[in-house]
């Protein structure tokens, strides 16, 4: 976790930005987020604050995140209090991951007052809270807490605003020569640092500690160089990945090892962190249920495939029956009622071998005979009705685990209409609503290529259905992965450029099963030559006349081209 505060007085500096700005609209997507619209410097920001246990951050966002159609309480106290107010001032508290948005406004008479938003990012233990500074009294917070949970501060409507506890270490920026050289006679440095240096976590503990050790400036003048580099008024960040974990800052890191991709801001920053992890995680509160009962659909199907192949393996023993009532009739003259086991040659074996064939003793030899020709036909009957069953379970596994990789890379609204399809297609059943729900047309999510050509992807089946047969016209390009399901994507354009169709080939290998693979074929045609079978499933499609290339998914470059 980088987010300390170092890197929240790297974000103060650049939240300065929204300072003077207006509130025009707030939205809660969701029980952990909140979505400022702000009009600052002539132009409109999004500012996100999460309190997510693991995703908990502050900035501005260039992401879109979908909202919910009613807002939750805490969301309408926020519109009362401060849309329509001007922030007047952004602020780091001391040196804490605590940032106050203060907020001028009128209230219902038109009077002027003042409220304060604590954003406290802090983890499992991350907070907002809206204060009446005046009167210094909380007047609701995103989480509560009772005496019982926290026995310091208690965070409830009405009360006392009490900032969270301190941990008596020093401000990094008040720190003098001699206390930062007694800092320097333990055996580990940067535990030190992270002692008695408030804002210090451990990531930023080490990168000084390197620093100090590796320059040959005075130790006190790497400090202060190291310091001010958060406080900047415009700080850029940087990202690396070092083996599996997700490494970012503020500054340039010196003591981790690998590929380092510079940003321009810190908001840029944190949407490349945090937004597919935080988006995957929006879905799974939404579609939790979902998941599970694909899985278990899944698992019943795989498990009847089975079954099915065990059965069709029996039922595939009608030869033997045809040959051992074939061979009856031919040697009748040799046989009697009564006998138990018939030995007769097999002409039909270049070796003739001698076969032993079970009889019934209650039976004549001809019904015996007719007895096997009997389990023959059923068998030929059984075999083919069994192939029938395992084709349509085997199409309603492909069918299903389509839908699940769909539900991987899914928005929540993508969601809600992979639900209608499966109620529309009697796997599931439809939700009930009180409230009657608007028909809306499937949307497509939009990208424009480097070029400036608008390309759609659909998310879901219905959204594949709808851009490929409605939206799209004839003689534009369609894409689809070779073989791999995944999602159908149009370029709006008649005669696109080579960059605009790579990208548009990135785009359908990143929204389907081979996301995480490399060099993925996609397809690509004219509308024209993409068909519908009659009665075929949603999504479901035939093409002809296509081209294929390779190309590696970039998750870069899909935010990149997102529009």
């Amino acid at each position: 976790m980088a987010f300390d505060g170092l890197f929240t007085k790297a974000m103060t500096h650049e939240l300065q930005q929204l300072v003077s700005g207006r509130i025009s609209k707030i939205r809660q997507p969701n029980s952990q987020e909140i979505v400022f619209q702000i009009r600052s410097g002539g132009k409109n920001s999004r500012l996100l604050i999460s309190i997510h246990p693991s995703y908990s951050r502050i900035h501005v966002t260039n992401e879109a995140i979908d909202n919910p159609s009613e807002p939750p309480m805490f969301c309408m106290l926020l519109r009362k209090h401060l849309e329509g107010g001007f922030i007047s001032s952004i602020t780091q508290l001391d040196m804490d991951r605590v940032i106050i948005l203060r907020v001028e406004s009128k209230n219902e008479i038109g009077d002027d007052m003042v409220r304060e938003l604590h954003i406290e990012i802090m983890g499992r233990h991350s907070n907002v809270i809206l204060v009446d500074p005046v009167r210094n009294l909380i007047l609701d917070s995103l989480k509560h807490l009772s005496p019982s949970v926290n026995s310091y501060r208690t965070i409830l409507p009405g009360q006392p605003h009490i900032a969270p506890p301190t941990q008596n270490k020093k401000n990094p920026y008040e720190v003098d020569e001699a206390s930062f050289q007694s800092f320097l006679q333990s055996e580990d440095v940067s535990r030190e640092f992270m002692t008695h240096l408030s804002g210090f976590s451990p990531l930023h503990a080490k990168e000084l500690a390197y620093l100090v050790e590796h320059s040959d400036e005075p130790s006190y003048e790497v400090f202060k160089k190291f310091i001010d580099e958060f406080d900047q008024n415009k700080p850029s960040g940087t990202y690396l990945e070092s083996g599996n974990k997700a490494i970012f800052s503020s500054v340039d890191l010196k003591h981790v090892e690998g590929t380092k991709t510079p940003y321009n801001s810190l908001g840029d920053l944190l949407d490349k962190v945090y937004f597919a992890r935080a988006e995957r995680d929006r879905v799974k509160q939404q579609a939790g249920d979902l998941e599970r009962w694909l899985q278990n659909e899944l698992d019943k199907l795989k498990l009847k495939m089975k079954k099915l192949a065990k059965e069709k393996a029996n039922a595939e023993k009608l030869e033997t029956f045809q040959l051992h009532g074939e061979l009856l009739m031919a040697n009748l003259y040799n046989l009697e009622k009564g006998m138990t086991e018939a030995e007769i040659v097999n002409y039909y074996d270049e070796n003739n071998e001698v076969i032993k064939i079970p009889l019934s003793p209650r039976k004549t030899p001809v019904e015996n005979a007719q007895s096997l020709y009997t389990k023959y036909n059923k068998a030929k009957t059984a075999l083919l009705k069994i192939q029938q069953q395992l084709d349509k379970a085997q199409e309603d596994i492909n069918y299903l685990e389509m839908l699940q990789q769909q539900v991987m890379q899914a928005s929540p609204q993508d969601i809600e209409e992979i639900r209608e399809e499966l109620a529309e297609q009697g796997w599931m059943k439809a939700r009930i609503s009180k409230k009657k729900k608007k028909v809306v047309k499937p949307t497509p999510e939009a990208f424009v290529s480097s070029t400036g050509l608008p390309i759609s992807v659909g998310k879901n089946n219905k959204q594949n259905d709808y851009l490929t047969f409605k939206i799209a016209s004839k003689s534009q390009t369609w894409f689809h992965t070779k073989d791999i399901p995944g999602s159908h994507v149009v370029i709006h354009d008649n005669e696109p450029d080579e960059t605009t169709i790579l990208e548009a080939a990135l785009l359908a290998a990143y929204f389907s099963k081979a996301r995480e693979s490399s060099s993925v074929p996609v397809d690509y045609t004219e509308v024209r030559h993409v068909k519908k079978p009659n009665g075929s499933k949603p999504g479901f499609v035939i093409y002809f006349e296509q081209k294929t290339v390779f190309v590696t998914p970039s998750e870069d470059i899909v935010r990149k081209l997102r529009k």
